[in-house]
């Protein structure tokens, strides 16, 4: 999770501051509104059979009706009477549903709101990750909106990051006596009372709580606490000087580095997490590194193997506590070919660095992911935006922000940036930028999207480029990648379905995902284009969904056939369209 040879600076930082429209449930043509209406529901996530609770933040005429769909398909409607309404999901498990209120108004639809619903049993399947990063002297009223704008957002697990005592004993105190404040690496006293909170509210939502540590860290009192010298890495054959990351004030120690594949370390931490279990409800454990350091030496002098390693550091883990979860950081995928991509980890999970900077880069990462683990394993990926600008105070540029995570989304990963703040460093408590309310909005319907149509973007298929032109030449388009002055568009096969991605970086002021300087432009929205189409088989209805239009309630657009082709008209483009073809 960290460049933790960068955690001072961070430190110092954060302190300074279709024609054929049954499938719509019914024929009238859908008007794009604002959204007027805020719609939560009770959970993050549901279990199939589960109850769902409903609520909604204003009164509606008694004509509004409340609709769920999957996908184009209409699975239940009713008229809605009061604030509050349930349903009980459905016994079908790894689905997601679009729900929304709307009404008929001079026969045109008129969209309320929408919220997007998850029937999982397993966060595993499609994991959307977030995380906390303070745990001071908190106010239940303060951590519970945390959690409830986490859940909004439909995130699945959380990441406790740096919430634990020491790297080598994450407990502070005992099992009989645990300690109810403790020092953290970087000084931040963490209150015993705020963890275990937090662990009972995210899992109140129906989200994982997932303990955070390196899997080779030690401090400088390690000797004292039974940690051996055989058990580090070293910079020489001569085991005079140990591998270290290297902190001074206000951090407690530097961190020294162990051997991952040495047993007795593996047994030792196994052990230590043990007691830290019997104390606070974690479900398991994110495992961090900090990349490739070059060659290290065991203490007998050999060459450790690191990427070997961690893939035996991860099957030790799992034998010592089979019913926890794992998943470990690969950064800049160091390690994740062959070995953690095939270990006991719940998903894979990339933190992207230099040279992986660009939107071409992003959806590599995802796609190899998906090919070294044998299509098993989603991605979440570590990505931080507008990171110079993070320097300083201010706030994040909302199109640097939804083109990356357009990108991240339709190629079928996910992106850990939202927890008490939005991530920019990869030290997590820095909060120096802030999401101003076009981002705060468009967020909520970029997370309603992922999940709502879950089982399009991150339930199999085939990635593949359709044969599509623009009929009135107003823009221009190509196949992923994205080219300069074009709409990306990207295609996947799903056996019954083509779905396009049309991406609109007509006007991008680059193609650097991270947009640094935070200097990515607004795209022009695109209005009434024109396409034609030649599938690889008759098509029989055609729907558009966004999460840019009406927090992402599909659409269906009218298409006429001519020989093999069918021409059609996107209403609208901004930053991202999906389109899809139903055969």
């Amino acid at each position: 999770m960290k460049k933790i040879i960068l955690l001072l600076l961070l430190y110092v930082q954060v302190s300074a501051c279709n024609k054929n429209m049954a499938h719509n449930g019914n024929t009238a043509p859908v008007q794009t509104t604002d959204t007027t209406i805020v719609i939560t529901t009770d959970k993050a996530v549901y279990h199939p059979g589960d109850p769902i609770s409903f609520t909604i933040n204003k009164s509606l005429p008694a004509s509004a009706k409340i609709r769920v769909r999957q996908l184009d398909n209409l699975i239940t409607e009713t008229n809605l009477t009061g604030l509050n309404w349930q349903w009980q999901a459905p016994a079908t498990d790894f689905t997601g549903y679009m729900a929304d209120v709307y009404n008929l108004v001079n026969g045109v639809e008129k969209i309320y709101g929408s919220v997007a619903l998850d029937v999982s049993s397993d966060w595993s399947r499609f994991p959307r990750y977030g995380f906390l990063s303070a745990y001071g002297q908190l106010g239940n009223t303060y951590m519970d909106s945390v959690m409830n704008n986490l859940s909004r957002l439909h995130i699945n697990g959380l990441q406790f990051y740096d919430w634990d005592y020491e790297h080598q004993q994450p407990l502070a105190g005992t099992v009989s006596n645990p300690q109810p404040s403790w020092l953290d690496i970087a000084s931040r006293t963490n209150y015993q009372s705020a963890v275990n909170y937090y662990i009972a509210a995210a899992h109140a939502h129906n989200i994982k709580a997932m303990s955070y540590n390196l899997c080779y860290g030690a401090l400088n009192d390690a000797a004292s606490q039974g940690v051996s010298d055989q058990w580090y890495m070293y910079t020489d054959q001569n085991h005079q000087t140990k591998s270290v990351i290297s902190l001074g004030a206000p951090f407690k120690s530097s961190i020294y580095e162990l051997d991952p594949s040495n047993t007795s370390w593996q047994q030792f931490i196994a052990a230590n997490n043990k007691n830290m279990y019997a104390v606070y409800n974690f479900d398991g454990y994110h495992v961090d590194q900090v990349g490739d350091q070059g060659t290290t030496y065991s203490y007998n002098g050999n060459k450790v193997n690191v990427p070997a390693g961690f893939a035996s550091f991860l099957t030790a883990m799992n034998s010592a506590a089979p019913s926890k979860r794992l998943v470990m950081n690969a950064v800049n995928q160091y390690g994740q070919q062959g070995n953690i991509a095939t270990s006991p980890v719940d998903f894979l999970y990339t933190e992207v660095w230099s040279p992986n900077e660009g939107y071409t880069d992003l959806a590599t990462i995802i796609q190899n992911n998906t090919a070294w683990s044998n299509n098993s394993r989603k991605t979440v990926l570590a990505a931080y935006m507008n990171y110079n600008v993070a320097n300083n105070t201010g706030y994040f540029n909302t199109p640097g922000v939804l083109f990356a995570d357009a990108v991240i989304f339709a190629f079928g990963g996910s992106h850990i940036e939202l927890g008490e703040h939005m991530l920019c460093k990869e030290y997590f408590p820095n909060n120096n930028l802030q999401m101003k309310p076009d981002l705060q909005s468009a967020i909520v319907n970029y997370y309603d999207f992922l999940t709502g149509y879950e089982n399009l973007l991150r339930d199999g298929g085939t990635f593949n480029s359709p044969t599509i032109i623009s009929s009135d030449g107003k823009v221009q388009l190509n196949n992923w990648p994205p080219q300069t002055g074009s709409i990306a568009v990207i295609g996947k096969d799903m056996g019954s379905r083509q779905v396009i991605h049309f991406i609109n970086f007509a006007n991008a002021a680059s193609f650097d995902w991270r947009d640094t300087n935070g200097s990515q432009t607004v795209p022009n929205t695109l209005q009434n284009i024109s396409f034609i189409l030649t599938p690889s088989k008759p098509v029989t209805k055609l729907w558009l969904a966004s999460p840019d239009i009406n927090g992402g309630v599909l659409q269906s657009v009218p298409f006429t056939q001519s020989g093999n082709s069918i021409a059609f008209t996107l209403p609208s483009l901004q930053y991202w369209d999906m389109l899809v073809a139903d055969y």
